[in-house]
């Protein structure tokens, strides 16, 4: 079985290559520069999400399509990628789509939701893998939490079930690995939830210092980040998100994500250890 992977020198993609080797595939890594993907000891194919050249696709069994992350036209780059893999005769795609699907009222769900649905209408048969929130999401600002000792946010008490990029790369192998997994779709979210208030708890703990959160409504959420220099269109995004969250978006008892790879998921400590 040939395996090829989307996005293959970001973070999680290079995760994923990893995990693949690690159970002893050879896949091979799609980048838009294939230099970037040298390091990764597989063979490395040029592929853009804008142009999606079939040929690239030449001989691939089982292709993994992570999502992209330009927000400007997301399906409409999963579409070429899609009609390229048709082309191209691979036989499964595995999507890396989000926790809930059309149930999830989040604005990015509507990217996801449209992107399987276009896998759906393609006929090729798919693993749709529905991936809460990266632990990482959070650890990303940790240096200026620290700074302030407070972790903003607008998702209030709520609680979220995330997981480490790692766990989500570890899902990706096992399933790409096996066919039986072809027409499944997998609610994916870390074993244990937290509130902002826990994850900032946990923050200090690691860390050693005073770190409290603070809830903001969703409108001064967005200002702050505006403030931190993200552009207001994604700001925007970002604390749509967390308010979502902070209603149950992405939250999800069903410990599906450590069943598939086999351990429990890893705890946000760690990932906060890792960061710091």
């Amino acid at each position: 079985m040939t395996i090829a992977i989307t996005g293959s020198t970001g973070h999680l993609g290079r995760l994923a290559i990893a995990a693949l080797k690690d159970r002893g595939a050879k896949p091979i890594a799609l980048a838009r520069d294939p230099a970037k993907a040298a390091d990764l000891g597989v063979e490395a194919r040029a592929f853009d999400y804008t142009t999606a050249d079939p040929a690239a696709l030449k001989g691939v069994d089982t292709l993994v399509l992570i999502s992209s992350n330009d927000f400007n036209d997301r399906v409409g780059q999963h579409r070429k990628v899609i009609a390229a893999a048709k082309a191209a005769g691979v036989k499964r795609i595995l999507y890396t789509s989000i926790l809930k699907g059309d149930q999830n009222p989040m604005i990015l769900a509507q990217d996801h939701n449209g992107t399987e649905a276009a896998i759906r209408d393609s006929g090729i048969p798919a693993t749709f893998l529905r991936n809460g929130w990266y632990t990482e999401n959070y650890t990303g600002s940790l240096g200026a939490a620290l700074q302030h000792g407070a972790i903003i946010g607008a998702a209030g008490e709520g609680r979220v079930n995330s997981a480490a990029r790692k766990d989500y790369a570890e899902a990706i192998a096992v399933t790409a690995l096996d066919n039986a997994h072809a027409g499944k779709t997998y609610e994916l979210a870390g074993d244990t939830a937290h509130s902002g208030a826990d994850f900032a708890a946990a923050v200090a703990k690691v860390a050693g210092k005073p770190v409290a959160y603070m809830p903001m409504s969703q409108g001064d959420y967005a200002k702050a980040l505006i403030g931190f220099g993200l552009p207001e269109g994604f700001a925007q995004v970002l604390a749509d998100s967390d308010a979502r969250s902070g209603e149950g978006a992405l939250a999800d008892d069903s410990h599906t994500l450590s069943r598939l790879i086999g351990r429990p998921t890893t705890p946000i400590a760690k990932t906060i250890a890792a960061a710091l």
